[in-house]
């Protein structure tokens, strides 16, 4: 099964028009003609089915014969990840928390940080590749990015977790996830946060914890988090 996406895709449209390079893709590379059959999703949970009409290389059309609405997870994660130095790094975390399982994301800019830039197209572009190859129907909301004082400022609700580095009495991240809620995490950059945003955010309600006992790079831990939460969740 080949996933396709379209943003712009309803429950009431009766057809679709694929890109030039979809086009070429489909009839091109995938060798598809009239009559054949082809996956769309609009990344908000729903799956079309559609038939090839028009197996044109610059302009495919095909013909939506049915849609399903599929079930979303059980819970909802919000990983607030700091950039790491390196984008390849960082891009690893964004498709694989995606394969996992993620429904938003917010990079956030740390004292610590060394990256206060991102590639939000990129990164835009990696999340829904990494939708596509794992079959999902839901896309992650890929947020800006903003200074952890902003952030921590915002209302969140659901359970609220940061992990950090530090010697001070943490709680173990598995035990504290209470199964079916909403859940946001903080995982910091390279160096950390510092003593100073670790208080900002328990003054905020944030819960500190552990990830386990390896020191973990940021992407890695926040991999780690991604994949606790699922498991947590597993019925």
């Amino acid at each position: 099964m080949q996933l396709f996406y379209n943003a712009d895709l309803n429950s009431d449209d009766k057809q679709i028009q694929f890109s030039k390079d979809e086009s070429r893709h489909i009839i091109k590379v995938l060798r598809k003609t009239a009559g054949d059959q082809l996956f769309i999703t609009n990344g908000n949970g729903v799956l079309f089915t559609a038939e090839i009409t028009i197996p044109d290389l610059k302009k495919c059309i095909a013909s939506i014969i049915s849609k399903e609405k599929k079930a979303a997870r059980p819970y909802k994660l919000h990983m607030v990840v700091a950039p790491t130095k390196s984008n390849d790094r960082y891009e690893w975390f964004l498709e694989k928390a995606t394969e996992l399982g993620v429904d938003e994301i917010t990079p956030i800019i740390c004292k610590n940080s060394e990256r206060k830039v991102i590639k939000a197209d990129r990164f835009e572009k990696i999340i829904m590749a990494a939708m596509k190859q794992s079959l999902s129907c839901y896309l992650p909301k890929l947020n800006a990015a903003i200074p952890f004082s902003s952030f921590i400022e915002q209302s969140i609700s659901g359970q609220k977790f940061i992990a950090h580095c530090e010697d001070d009495k943490k709680s173990a991240f598995k035990s504290e996830i209470t199964p079916g809620s909403t859940v946001t995490i903080l995982i910091g950059p390279e160096g950390d946060f510092n003593s100073v945003e670790i208080e900002q955010a328990i003054q905020q309600l944030f819960k500190p914890v552990s990830l386990g006992t390896s020191r973990l790079r940021t992407e890695t831990a926040a991999i780690a988090a991604c994949h606790t939460v699922a498991l947590i969740n597993e019925v």
